[in-house]
């Protein structure tokens, strides 16, 4: 005869297993409202930034855009929000935006402290230094006494600061509040170097005066995994905005492309397949979504290989290579966890 204790304990478990995830707030209001706040960058090339017909395009802008799709089959319902490193995590925190999505590091401090929740990364990066050709300078650990723009408020500050007193080097600070700010001074010739991500010197770089005239440094001197934020313990709201995410990840894992994502709806026997594109089972139901979210990120966006070589890659004007952001069967880090 079972020990009722033990069964009661049983009975218990089993219904906490069973209990939905905690149902935050911020799901409802934006589906109420009818259009997404996502907090973006306020001017950064390939990644957050108005391009030369007025509309906000770039990586993250693309996951603001993955997110509407999912809730409203329409990736136009976003109100862009630009915002600086100092505003950004504010406006978060006020609900003045539903998500960031503003090349943000995730660090400890940031994930616990500031009360925030990381989505997963949709790019990583490292800081790197940008210099002068004419400086006849090769390496970042020859800029002793160098003077340093860096915009102030972000991880990038602090990396910088570490750095130089690790490798007993003096440094001179230029600090800035906006990036364009950090830019323009560095341009103009008001310091030696410039640091931010490298993915960033990249995008400042394509747009300084002389672009040719300066070269990034080859040292990486920090961890960047950039990626999507959303305020901590709204878990109903993290779910959307992680699984929209990796749905463009498992994508370009299956080849499924904004162009062939119809023809394989129709003829796909494989199981996941099916399940993400809402063709079968209740993926959709569990994330409070419809049935075909990721259908229609993958027809509206496409995957997260057509958005990064139409933002960054290497036939745009920032030239970056995959590198760490291939997928992980290609020898980078995307990983994405199954749908199923």
């Amino acid at each position: 005869m079972m020990n009722w204790k033990i069964a009661a304990a049983g009975a218990a478990l089993a219904m906490v297993v069973a209990a939905p995830a905690f149902a935050g707030p911020t799901l409802d209001a934006v589906k109420q409202r009818g259009t997404l706040n996502c907090g973006v960058n306020d001017g950064l090339a390939g990644f957050g930034a108005p391009n030369d017909k007025g509309e906000w395009a770039g990586l993250d802008i693309d996951l603001c855009r993955a997110v509407a799709a999912a809730l409203f089959d329409d990736a136009k319902k976003v109100k862009y929000i630009p915002l600086t490193a100092k505003e950004r995590f504010t406006a978060l925190q006020s609900g003045e935006v539903d998500m960031l999505a503003r090349n943000t590091t995730w660090t400890l401090s940031r994930d616990t402290g500031l009360g925030f929740d990381f989505a997963g990364v949709n790019y990583y990066d490292g800081q790197g230094f940008m210099v002068r050709k004419s400086l006849g300078v090769k390496s970042a650990k020859e800029l002793n006494g160098a003077s340093v723009c860096v915009q102030t408020g972000t991880t990038t500050e602090l990396n910088l600061t570490d750095y130089f007193r690790t490798n007993s080097m003096e440094l001179k600070p230029v600090v800035f509040e906006k990036a364009d700010e950090a830019r323009t001074a560095y341009d103009e010739g008001r310091c030696d170097a410039y640091t931010t991500d490298a993915s960033g010197l990249a995008a400042e770089r394509s747009v300084l005066k002389q672009p040719d005239d300066h070269i990034i440094l080859p040292e990486i001197i920090s961890k960047e995994p950039l990626g999507p934020l959303v305020r901590h313990g709204d878990n109903e709201w993290g779910d959307v905005v992680r699984w929209s995410l990796n749905a463009m990840v498992i994508a370009e894992e299956f080849g499924i492309t904004s162009e062939n994502v119809d023809k394989i709806k129709a003829e796909s026997t494989n199981p996941e397949i099916r399940r993400m594109l809402g063709v079968e089972g209740d993926m959709g139901q569990q994330l409070k979504v419809n049935p075909d979210w990721a259908y229609q990120i993958i027809k509206q966006v496409g995957n997260y290989g057509e958005s990064f070589e139409r933002n960054v890659g290497e036939k745009t004007p920032l030239h970056l290579a995959r590198g760490l952001n291939q997928l992980w069967s290609k020898g980078g880090l995307l990983y994405a966890p199954p749908i199923r």
